[in-house]
C-alpha cells in the first residue's frame, strides 16, 4: 500500500505541474545547439578588381560613398579624368555563397557633365536590399566583405566623401573636401581649398606643404582621437583648437604666437602662426592635438 500511495503522490505532482515534461534527449540537444559568432570569419576569399576611367574636367565634384570596411585613397592628376581602381573582398563558407555575394556587394556609377557619383552598394543597404533581394539568407548578411578604393582625379575638383572603418589618403587637390567617417586613420597631404573632416574615432595627420593655405580654411572634428597638423617653418594662418572633455594640446610647432585670450593653454589654443591668415579650427572630443613642424623633402 505504502508504494501504491508514493505512486499516486508522484503522479498527481506530475499532472499539477505547469511545466510540459521535455524528454532528455530534447534538453541535451538544445543544451549543445551553439549560437552562431559574429566574429567568425569564413574560410573562403574572393578578391576581384574592377577599374573604371569617366571624363571630368576641372572644377568638378567627386562623390563617393565607401563601403562599410575598406581603404580610401585619392590623388590629383593633370588629366581631365577620373580613373577608378576598386579592388572587391567578400567571404563565405561556399562557393555557391561567394557568388551570391558577388552579385550585391560592389559599387555603382552615376555620372553627367560635372559630377561623378561613386556609391557602394550591397549587404550593408538595408533599403537596397529589401529593393532587389528581399529574400535573400539572413545567415549571409553579416559575413565579412570590404572595398578598397585608388581613384586618380583632376587637381582642380571638389570631393565629397563618406567613409566607413579604414584609412583614408589624400593628396594633391587643389579643390574643396568634405570627409566624414566612422573610424579610421585619415592622411591628409593639401595646401588650400575649404577643408572640413569629421570622424567618429581614430586619427587625422593634415600636413600643409606650403606656407600659406591657398582659399578657404580648415575645419577638423573627432570624437575620440589625435589631431596631428604639421607645417612649415615660417607657415602663415590663425589658429583655434579645443579638448572639450579629456587630453591636452601638444605645441612641438614653436613659431605659434598668442592672439586672443585664453592664448596657448592645455585644453585650448588662440593662436596666430606668422602674419596670420586662412582659419584654422581644430576639436577633439577625448584625445589630443598636435601641432608638429613638418619635413618638406625638395
Amino acid at each position: 500500500m505504502k508504494s501504491l500511495s508514493v505512486c499516486l503522490l508522484l503522479l498527481a505532482a506530475t499532472s499539477l505541474s505547469p511545466w510540459p515534461a521535455v524528454p532528455l534527449s530534447h534538453a541535451v540537444v538544445a543544451q549543445q545547439k551553439k549560437l552562431p559568432d559574429p566574429n567568425r570569419v569564413p574560410p573562403l576569399v574572393r578578391t576581384t578588381t574592377r577599374r573604371e576611367v569617366r571624363r571630368l574636367g576641372f572644377g568638378g565634384t567627386l562623390t563617393l560613398v565607401g563601403a562599410p570596411v575598406g581603404s580610401i585613397t585619392i590623388e590629383g592628376w593633370s588629366r581631365s579624368e577620373v580613373d577608378i581602381t576598386a579592388e572587391i573582398q567578400i567571404r563565405a563558407d561556399t562557393e555557391a555563397d561567394l557568388d551570391r555575394l558577388a552579385a550585391l556587394n560592389n559599387f555603382t556609377l552615376d555620372d553627367d557633365t560635372n559630377h561623378i557619383r561613386v556609391l557602394t552598394m550591397g549587404t550593408h543597404d538595408k533599403v537596397f536590399m529589401r529593393s532587389v533581394a528581399k529574400k535573400f539568407p539572413k545567415e549571409l548578411l553579416g559575413l565579412p566583405w570590404k572595398i578598397d578604393y585608388r581613384i586618380r582625379v583632376p587637381i582642380s575638383i571638389d570631393l565629397d566623401i563618406n567613409a566607413g572603418r579604414g584609412p583614408v589618403s589624400l593628396g594633391g587637390i587643389e579643390g574643396d573636401v568634405r570627409l566624414t567617417a566612422s573610424e579610421g586613420e585619415a592622411k591628409l597631404n593639401l595646401a588650400g581649398g575649404s577643408l572640413a573632416v569629421t570622424i567618429a574615432s581614430g586619427k587625422v595627420n593634415l600636413i600643409v606643404p606650403l606656407r600659406s593655405w591657398r582659399r578657404g580654411g580648415v575645419d577638423i572634428r573627432m570624437a575620440v582621437g589625435d589631431i596631428t597638423l604639421e607645417l612649415p617653418s615660417g607657415f602663415s594662418a590663425d589658429l583655434d583648437g579645443e579638448i572639450l572633455r579629456a587630453g591636452q594640446i601638444n605645441y612641438a610647432y614653436g613659431e605659434l604666437e598668442v592672439r586672443e585670450k585664453p592664448g596657448l593653454t592645455p585644453r585650448k589654443m588662440k593662436a596666430r602662426a606668422g602674419v596670420g591668415g586662412s582659419f584654422f579650427q581644430l576639436t577633439v572630443g577625448v584625445g589630443t592635438i598636435n601641432i608638429n613642424k613638418a619635413t618638406i623633402s625638395k
